[in-house]
């Protein structure tokens, strides 16, 4: 891990850097073998589309040590029963295929009550799904979810079938012309949180995607949701948050930009005070961190982060018991942080079964072992003025 945090400083300065990073985004798909190792035939990405599957929610319970997760788990799950999965033609650009499935807690509204998740497959020349490790995406709080879009593109490039769900009032599940920000924010979180979790025994049930190898990526809101979906149960192989970390009240007291919109928006709906911290202490991280396999879980955070300063993935750290070897700290901002996404995107990779495709063959020979300490605090490291 030192390597990658080597490169991530080498990357901070100089703009010819960015240029290799974009050229590093925009790199084809790699594509595979037509055929399993076992010699049994594979099926064609088209011939899964119109296909209709049948699976069952992993078993959840409210057992805990802890009282306060007790509650926690009451409030987010659900009881568990067979539920449809459904392939279809693509709606999104890029994508293979849409996945849809009932939302494991329904608020009433058809179009927001049907799960969407963007299927990126891998393939190989003919069309042939390749068999491969699964993961699942969970996107930032921009409505186009460019980001989540670049992440599973740049995942499914890397030898992971990738699926990007949008989380409720997004994407497919919009209704009418309201935006994400005009729906219940609590709807949004507990929804979502339920559906990310589902989403894993969704993923599982397709064709050529090794059931026992599932991961959970989340980004900025995503991040959130997807560390408080992946303590609801051991459902994920393994776990990457990146942009996001716990202590949720205190962030939407003193976080900036997105997080201050966004109480901003909450305060207009009347959330103020003990109310405003009620409603986020419904959905804190921490409350269920101590509940991961704190050897299958990575955070990336930014040191100079004032959308989630780094107190809240330090928090999130804490709870969910991380090492500095799964706490990768990147010196950027929530928003200049894109210029590590490429080997952010291969150490995920590697983790979760897939392939490294960037950087020296060395780096990628080595897997990037996961030995990781604190980057530097020094004038280099600062972000220019």
């Amino acid at each position: 891990m030192n390597r990658l945090l080597s490169k991530l400083n080498s990357h901070c300065c100089g703009q010819t850097q960015l240029v290799s990073v974009a050229v590093c985004l925009l790199l084809p798909p790699v594509l595979c073998r037509g055929q399993s190792e076992t010699g049994e035939t594979i099926p064609l990405l088209q011939d899964v589309i119109h296909q209709d599957f049948s699976t069952r929610d992993s078993e959840k319970t409210t057992n805990d040590p802890q009282q306060d997760a007790r509650e926690c788990l009451g409030q987010l799950l659900w009881k568990a029963t067979e539920f449809p999965v459904y392939c279809r033609l693509p709606v999104s650009t890029g994508a293979s295929a849409l996945i849809q499935f009932p939302s494991a807690k329904p608020c009433g509204q058809a179009a927001n009550d049907m799960v969407a998740m963007d299927w990126y497959a891998v393939t190989d020349p003919n069309g042939s799904l390749i068999p491969s490790p699964g993961l699942v995406v969970v996107h930032e709080s921009g409505r186009g979810m460019t980001v989540g879009r670049l992440i599973a593109r740049g995942l499914r490039d890397r030898g992971l079938h990738t699926f990007m769900v949008h989380l409720p009032f997004y994407g497919q599940r919009r209704t009418g012309n309201n935006k994400p920000e005009d729906e219940d924010f609590a709807v949004l979180m507990s929804q979502g949180i339920a559906d990310v979790c589902r989403a894993k025994d969704a993923v599982a049930v397709l064709p050529t995607v090794s059931r026992d190898q599932v991961s959970l990526q989340g980004t900025s809101l995503g991040g959130f949701v997807a560390a408080t979906a992946a303590g609801l149960d051991s459902g994920y192989s393994s776990v990457f948050i990146l942009l996001a970390g716990g202590n949720l009240p205190a962030l939407i007291a003193t976080g900036q930009r997105e997080t201050a919109q966004l109480k901003s928006v909450l305060e207009s709906k009347g959330f103020t005070g003990s109310r405003l911290d009620d409603l986020m202490y419904r959905f804190e991280p921490n409350r269920l961190a101590h509940r991961l396999n704190r050897e299958t879980v990575w955070l990336y955070s930014a040191t100079f982060d004032t959308v989630v300063p780094p107190v809240h993935a330090d928090a999130f750290a804490k709870a969910a018991r991380l090492d500095d070897s799964h706490h990768i700290r990147m010196p950027a901002t929530h928003y200049s942080g894109i210029i590590f996404l490429p080997m952010i995107l291969d150490d995920i990779a590697v983790k979760a079964g897939g392939r490294a495709i960037t950087g020296t063959a060395e780096s990628r020979a080595e897997s990037m072992p996961a030995e990781n300490r604190p980057l530097p605090t020094d004038s280099d490291a600062s972000p220019k003025k």
